[in-house]
């Protein structure tokens, strides 16, 4: 079997990046224990589509793309469901004659498409496309939702307490913070898929999905698993409670009744810890 070309060996060649940046990347990488090709597109110093076009160089497979125009059925949604799909980021394509053609935008995750193909009797056929388009095809088909495009720290509020998630939303906008503010986990799942916040805050206690379960579900995918999140909880924790949480991943926590500069010191600091996380040096 002829061996495949390095991901960086292929943008060394397009001229995209030199030998001394991808040695550099590499090493930063390995530091935030993070592929290469995903440190890459975080720190974009490619582009999605440009990170498509050497994976489907390296792999051998076809590009595809304008997955928000084709046709997704139910049928291809219960095939893979929203969980599936944004934790591996994948994109169901047709399914036809015993075959799934399915687009990936990690083609080394090849376990989760063994089992797809084992468990659901089918042979897959797989496509490469970019990260963008399958987070943005994945927010219309799936959620109803277009993928955002702002360019504003954007803050995560999730709350069942309407005045909580106001009293939040007129602080952190006062401050210049895009917020975005849901009532329930599951709803904040969805928005952090949709929404792309920097930081999430979210109350303890909430219908559908507590804020211990949203945790998880957000650590479980490659899109939200790094972004900071802070617990809010209506009593203060004792020492084993709060061991807990930062065992489970919690950044940070904030006892109700929330402080106006308790928020903001908490949400500050928040976002240096994203922002560090993709510096290059």
């Amino acid at each position: 079997m002829e061996k495949r070309k390095k991901l960086g060996e292929i943008f060394i060649e397009n001229r995209i990046l030199t030998p001394k940046l991808v040695e550099r990347i590499l090493v930063r990488s390995q530091v935030l224990n993070k592929k290469f090709g995903k440190a890459l597109e975080d720190m974009e110093l490619v582009t999605s589509d440009e990170l498509a076009n050497a994976l489907a160089i390296q792999y051998g497979y076809k590009v595809v793309k304008n997955l928000l125009d084709l046709p997704v059925t139910t049928e291809l949604k219960e095939l893979i469901p929203l969980e599936v799909a944004m934790e591996n980021v994948l994109f169901p394509l047709k399914k036809e004659n015993g075959w799934l053609a399915l687009a990936m935008a990690d083609p080394t995750e090849t376990r989760i498409v063994e089992n797809i193909a084992i468990t659901k009797g089918l042979k897959i056929a797989p496509y490469i496309s970019s990260k963008k388009d399958i987070l943005t095809a994945i927010c219309k088909h799936y959620l109803g939702k277009e993928l955002s495009t702002s360019n504003q720290r954007t803050v995560l509020v999730a709350d069942d307490d309407r005045l909580i998630c106001n009293m939040f939303k007129d602080i952190l906008s006062a401050k210049g913070y895009r917020v975005v503010t849901v009532l329930d986990g599951m709803a904040a799942y969805m928005s952090a898929i949709s929404e792309k916040p920097s930081v999430i805050i979210t109350d303890k206690e909430m219908p559908k999905m507590d804020g211990y379960a949203l945790l998880g579900s957000l650590k479980n995918s490659p899109e939200t698993r790094f972004i900071p999140v802070i617990l809010v909880t209506g009593k203060a924790m004792n020492a084993e409670e709060e061991s807990k949480a930062f065992d489970k991943g919690f950044f940070d926590f904030i006892t109700k009744p929330v402080k106006e500069v308790t928020l903001l010191t908490r949400v500050n600091r928040a976002l240096l810890f994203f922002d560090r996380q993709y510096r290059l040096f």
